[in-house]
């Protein structure tokens, strides 16, 4: 209970934050996340086109 009303008084005591550190905040709390989002993405497309491109290959090896 006391470390509770210790941390609730210390974010009061820091007040509010301005929009700006807000944005940061947001940024620097989900952006790593958006990134590993992107990362994951990207890859999957890589690794279809890939797949599709291998595919299209043994097709053709079997045509001959």
């Amino acid at each position: 209970m006391n470390d509770l009303l210790i941390t609730l008084v210390t974010a009061l005591h820091m007040g509010a934050l301005h929009p700006h550190e807000k944005a940061l905040t947001l940024a620097l709390a989900f952006g790593p996340f958006v990134v590993l989002g992107a990362v994951v993405a990207v890859r999957r497309r890589q690794d279809a086109r890939e797949a599709g491109e291998q595919e299209a290959r043994a097709e053709g090896q079997r045509d001959r």
